[in-house]
Formats: structure tokens, C-alpha cells, sequence
């Protein structure tokens, strides 16, 4: 009987231990994609907004010049503030309703969320210093 029961749980054990690890490579890519702006969607905006301290969204569309401008500033902030905020891009042609709900009229619009909140926008073509401000004053 001994040996039926040590069978199990070494059968438990392996188990458990599959399962931490393939959490710990979730977890490894989560937080590699933290260095980049994440794609947000309709579906999983709230989410992010909500499992997150900090939220960046750069609101913009393919056809938007100033939105290609901005672009790679996001990107490097992303990199800069890695581990300290989370910044996302959300496509307004493709995600009606999120630009609906936060009525989002001209793009580029960089929305800022603490905490699940919306605490600030950026509307227009910033530069990074002006970017980099309004993100540091909510740090």
C-alpha cells in the first residue's frame, strides 16, 4: 500500500513541478513584452489597464503621419521604463469600441491610467521631453 501511495505522490509532484515551470515561462514572456508597448484590443483592453500600476496607450491608425511620428518614442520609453510602466497601442480603426468609450476624436491620443484609472491625456504630437513629464508626474 506504501508504495502505491509514494507512487502517487511522486506522480503529484511532477505534476505541480510541470505546471511552476511552464508559469515561470509565461511569466518570462510577460515580462519581456513589458519592454515593448503591448497590442490592445477592445477584448483585452480593460484587462491590461487593470492588472497594471501605470498604463501608457498610444491611441492611433495606420494612415495617421503625426501617429508614425510618436511611434517610436513610445518605443523607447517602453524600453526606458521597462518594469515601471506598461505602455500599450490600440488601433482606433479596429477597436470602435474603446475609442467610443474614451472618446477618442483625434489621434495621436496617449491615455494614461493609474491604477485602472484614466488620470491624464496626451493629445497631439508630443515630444518625448513633454511625453517623458506627464509620465514621470504619475510615477
Amino acid at each position: 500500500m506504501e508504495k502505491e501511495e509514494d507512487k502517487e505522490l511522486e506522480r503529484i509532484r511532477r505534476v505541480k513541478l510541470q505546471g511552476m515551470m511552464k508559469k515561470s515561462k509565461t511569466w518570462e514572456k510577460e515580462e519581456t513584452a513589458l519592454n515593448k508597448p503591448v497590442e490592445m484590443t477592445d477584448a483585452n483592453f480593460e484587462k491590461n489597464v487593470r492588472n497594471h500600476q501605470l498604463v501608457i496607450v498610444d491611441c492611433w491608425a495606420t494612415w495617421c503621419g503625426p501617429c508614425q511620428m510618436v511611434a517610436p518614442i513610445i518605443e523607447e520609453l517602453a524600453r526606458d521604463y521597462a518594469g515601471k510602466v506598461v505602455f500599450g497601442k490600440l488601433n482606433v480603426d479596429t477597436n470602435p469600441a474603446t475609442t467610443m468609450q474614451y472618446q477618442i476624436r483625434s489621434i495621436p491620443t496617449l491615455l494614461v491610467f493609474k491604477q485602472g484609472k484614466l488620470v491624464d491625456k496626451i493629445i497631439g504630437a508630443s515630444p518625448r521631453q513633454i511625453i517623458e513629464a506627464k509620465i514621470t508626474r504619475h510615477l
